[in-house]
């Protein structure tokens, strides 16, 4: 056999693939060959690296194998040597690993931890799942918790977890919410200054650079920014599209920055960033007192009315996606449908005919 391939997809993902007995064979760890080896349960950073390891161990094994070797391990302890508790506390550890988001982490322990209580003698069937989603009414939360149930049986069917029965569990249908613009920004954020300076600092950064407040933001360091202050920059684990991000920043925000040390944190002034739910608990106090918020607008307004006013002035789906730090346009496409952005002025409605003037009366006989 051929020395295996190392590869990396874009969700950051490695497997090692190889031709043997004439199959393609792609393995994300090494646990059919009895190798202890996950890259993916590794740092993104080191991935690669584990999966370098990976593919030596298992040219090691296979080269001197005969080729009859994998179909001898079917039915083997090998495919079979995790319950399905173990194989779904395996997939969280590999889940665990990709994901950057505590948020995100919470859920998938807490959907796990669901999923394990719902075993029935140590099988997770397709009536478990469903008791577990028959729980949430609301279409929205039913379809988020599905979606992490997904993840995890599908993660978990490399250890063996079949996954045959999970496929025709319905998505429900989420109504769509229109994202309230602000239309006053420049008043608002003077009424927000006038209350807090790190929470306008924050919004300006949300409206004017289209960062995320909660994770973006808040954890921004004085290093971010490039020394004339004219650029941030985000590495692909510090934003939700998991790519590398570089973002102009407006003169009417440089004019407020106030640089320090470059490991800092720019709001708690030293290392550590603030608590995970600062312009949370912030938000909530200044909207009980703001006498100019109208319902439905959030921290997330700014983003959304920053992006209504980018797709304003250029027209350019493109430029959004590169603006918002969309991994592809078919989620800039998505974001848009929630935007309150017309899509027809008053020159395309309906115009009403208009009658023809009546001729002019006969001159009356002399």
């Amino acid at each position: 056999m051929k020395y295996p391939k190392v590869t990396q997809l874009k969700s950051g993902e490695v497997y090692v693939s190889f031709k043997f007995n004439k199959k393609r064979i792609r393995l994300f760890n090494g646990s059919r060959l009895g190798i202890d080896l996950h890259p993916n349960s590794a740092p993104l950073e080191k991935r690669l690296e584990v999966g370098t390891i990976l593919a030596y161990e298992v040219y090691s094994k296979l080269k001197n194998c005969p080729q009859d070797y994998f179909e001898s391990q079917r039915g083997s302890k090998v495919q079979k040597e995790y319950s399905h508790k173990e194989a779904l506390q395996k997939a969280l550890l590999d889940k665990l690993g990709l994901s950057n988001s505590k948020h995100h982490q919470y859920l998938l322990k807490y959907v796990c931890k669901l999923l394990i209580e719902e075993l029935d003698g140590d099988v997770l069937t397709r009536k478990s799942i469903k008791t577990i989603l028959s729980r949430y009414g609301n279409n929205t939360s039913y379809n988020t918790i599905r979606r992490y149930v997904l993840s995890l049986c599908n993660q978990a069917g490399v250890y063996g977890l079949p996954t045959e029965s999970l496929k025709p569990i319905p998505k429900l249908r989420q109504k769509e919410i229109l994202h309230k613009p602000i239309h006053d920004i420049p008043l608002l954020l003077e009424e927000i200054k006038s209350y807090n300076e790190n929470l306008y600092l924050c919004c300006l950064l949300t409206y004017g650079c289209l960062l995320r407040p909660h994770r973006e933001i808040r954890e921004l360091k004085w290093g971010d920014f490039s020394d004339d202050l004219k650029h941030i920059s985000l590495s692909g684990d510090r934003n939700k599209s998991g790519r590398n991000r570089v973002v102009p920043v407006p003169e009417y925000i440089r004019s407020v920055l106030r640089p320090d040390k470059a490991h800092f944190n720019v709001f708690s002034g030293c290392e550590a960033p603030l608590s995970q739910d600062y312009f949370k608990g912030l938000w909530n106090r200044f909207k009980r007192r703001s006498e100019l918020l109208e319902n439905d607008q959030t921290l997330y307004s700014f983003r959304h009315t920053g992006a209504i006013d980018v797709y304003k002035r250029t027209g350019s789906i493109e430029k959004l996606k590169a603006a918002m730090g969309h991994s592809s346009i078919l989620v800039s496409l998505t974001y848009l449908r929630g935007l309150d952005i017309p899509e027809l002025i008053v020159d395309d409605m309906p115009q009403l005919p208009v009658l023809p003037a009546p001729p002019p009366p006969e001159p009356p006989e002399i």
